[in-house]
């Protein structure tokens, strides 16, 4: 199976090209830079240079959320476009867990971090199967204060912060988690596309690509603001595109 794989959930654009355990192509930029300019070249480019046509793509996996809202709307706008105009398959993938996925032989509990801002963070917790060979959730990825996140964690014994935003929050973390261990490993600091190609080759399609959408996780704040003004509200928030 021949696997397109994006990631534009935050400020890294990772794209590859896999067949089967085969890295066909790969492109990884953390420069800041707008995906909606950068996405499409990096596909064209990897495409020719793997010397395959957009046809002979099997199936397209995304990164699905959370993460940035315009690079959640750009990477799976690109990727429904590809797979419903080529009559490909489609899978989603949670993009904490596409960074989770990249620490390799970590026995610990694998937190991924997303700086949400306001001490808010997206976040979720992971473990490897080594008998299963998979990948397990163990708290499901969701937006909350860091402190109550910390806190929770406290019930685990053995707890492995990774993601760039991690930094802003060693403080706390080393205050609050002192026996926490932080990623130093660069290269898993940001997500690869080529993992998120893997996780997404034994993933169950979607059924219907036009129904498919970005996990957001939190509203932005204009709508948080209406909302308080309207006394309304919904904590599952999923936004069509």
């Amino acid at each position: 199976m021949r696997i397109l794989a994006i990631d534009t959930s935050n400020q890294t654009l990772s794209v590859s090209v896999m067949e089967g355990n085969r890295i066909l192509g790969e492109y990884t930029s953390t420069t800041k830079k707008n995906h909606s300019m950068t996405l499409m070249p990096a596909i064209t480019e990897l495409m020719k240079t793997s010397q395959l046509k957009p046809v002979d793509i099997d199936r397209v996996v995304v990164a699905q959320g959370p993460g940035s809202y315009t690079g959640l709307r750009i990477g799976v706008t690109t990727a429904k476009t590809i797979a419903y105009t080529l009559n490909k398959e489609l899978v989603g993938i949670s993009s904490l867990l596409t960074l989770a996925a990249g620490c390799v032989n970590v026995e610990s509990l694998i937190v991924p971090l997303f700086d949400a801002r306001r001490n808010n963070v997206y976040t979720g917790a992971y473990s490897y199967n080594k008998d299963q060979q998979e990948w397990e959730t163990v708290v499901s990825d969701h937006h909350t204060s860091l402190e109550a996140w910390l806190t929770r964690l406290s019930e685990y014994p053995s707890v492995y912060f990774v993601g760039e935003d991690v930094e802003k929050f060693r403080l706390l973390i080393e205050e609050k988690l002192p026996a926490a261990v932080i990623n130093t490993y660069p290269q898993w600091q940001i997500p690869s596309a080529v993992v998120l190609a893997q996780l997404g080759a034994d993933a169950t399609p979607e059924k219907d690509i036009h129904q498919f959408l970005p996990l957001y996780l939190k509203r932005v704040e204009a709508e948080e603001n209406w909302l308080k003004e309207h006394s309304l509200g919904d904590e599952n928030y999923v936004e069509k595109i």
